[in-house]
């Protein structure tokens, strides 16, 4: 049995947004599938989470946001005016705090079993609700389950180091927010530069203040940031911060939606890049803290040929195993049976390609080391690095 754990509970889906939304939790259901069709599940153990008490969760969200969540959850319909909910990406739905606390009881849970020394690293899969504030729902996110976590983290802690580091497409501007004078939590987020994507912030400018002051980090990634965007933006900063930080843990959004086939972004990352970028993040968390890792899900919507690939390899990634190249029959012939769509992916994803010219590549790679600069100059000198 490996030193990692996956935090699972078959309630972490159990949500309906509707029919069009684009956080379908197919896209959860399926990647356990896909486990389970490997026999992963017999070289890890499965920890089912228990809620988050509202205590917790108002470690970040306001009592009164809280209670309008319970109360529109019951309610199951309704708009709130300035609470975010009811709205197009967060509509209201029965069940929805309860299925949120559930949410943040799964980062709060895999983050416990890491701080204890009892596993080395863990995936809470259904995690990643980054955009969520103090007192208002976005980008499909209730509750900030990375910020509770963290902030349950530090509770018992309060010298405890957390570095967040989010490859998510969209900016994670909630949990940037809930640490941006805190000194004691690094947010570095890579994602698509908000001048193209929501939630149309993460510029470089954007640093922290008082004492937290060069602890909050963003790189705006133009479109069409290649693999080999990302790699020089991981290598210039994120490493570098890293080390001058050291931290006592990483958490690590690992949302998908970067990658090519995103039907809500514009970047070109391939299933490869994205696992480079996470070999790089577990080795960080190796050199600096022990192998201490929380992984967390977080966007990626294109349910069926991406998410569930990219997912299943990170969990087996964190076990310390390889997966066939070749995906399981039972999996493609379960999928066939579910979704309708009898022509899914046949391997795991070490050839996917994102063919670019030559002359946009080269664009995309420049406008990224020109972010890269503005991160350094806005950063560097507040941990001793140079620009």
């Amino acid at each position: 049995m490996s030193n990692a754990a996956f935090i699972w509970d078959p309630g972490l889906a159990d949500y309906d947004l509707g029919p069009h939304h684009p956080l379908n939790p197919l896209r959860l259901k399926l990647t356990v599938d896909l486990l389970d069709a490997y026999d992963v599940f017999s070289r890890c153990e499965t920890l089912a989470p228990r809620a988050a008490s509202e205590r917790q969760i108002a470690l970040v969200h306001t009592p009164g946001y809280i209670d309008t969540v319970v109360e529109s959850s019951d309610w199951g319909a309704g708009l709130h005016t300035g609470s975010g909910l009811g709205t197009e990406d967060n509509p209201i739905y029965p069940g929805m705090h309860t299925i949120a606390a559930l949410t943040c009881g799964g980062s709060i849970l895999g983050l416990e079993e890491v701080l204890s020394g009892r596993r080395t690293k863990a995936f809470s899969i259904a995690g990643g609700m980054h955009h969520a504030h103090r007192s208002r729902a976005a980008g499909f996110s209730v509750y900030n389950d990375a910020a509770v976590a963290i902030a349950v983290a530090r509770e018992a802690n309060p010298e405890l180091k957390v570095l967040y580091l989010d490859i998510d497409a969209h900016h994670g501007d909630g949990v940037q927010e809930a640490f941006f004078g805190r000194p004691e939590v690094m947010t570095i987020s890579l994602h698509e530069s908000g001048l193209y994507a929501f939630p149309g912030t993460g510029f470089p400018t954007e640093s922290g203040y008082g004492e937290g002051e060069g602890t909050a980090v963003n790189v705006p990634m133009p479109p069409l940031a290649t693999d080999e965007c990302y790699r020089l933006a991981f290598r210039e900063v994120v490493a570098p911060l890293a080390r001058a930080f050291a931290p006592d843990v990483i958490v690590a959004q690992l949302g998908v939606d970067a990658h090519y086939a995103d039907p809500l972004t514009d970047l070109g990352m391939t299933l490869p890049g994205y696992r480079d970028i996470v070999r790089r993040t577990m080795s960080l968390s190796e050199e600096l803290c022990g192998g201490r890792l929380l992984a967390i899900g977080g966007g990626g919507y294109h349910v069926v040929e991406v998410v569930p690939r990219a997912w299943a390899w990170v969990m087996a990634e964190l076990i310390g195993i390889e997966l066939d190249d070749h995906l399981p029959l039972s999996w493609r012939e379960h999928v066939c049976e579910t979704t309708g769509t009898c022509d899914p992916p046949t391997s795991l994803g070490a050839t996917d390609r994102f063919e670019l010219p030559v002359d946009a590549a080269a664009v995309a790679l420049e406008r990224t080391a020109a972010a890269i600069q503005e991160v350094r100059a806005a950063v560097f000198a507040r941990h001793g690095l140079d620009i």
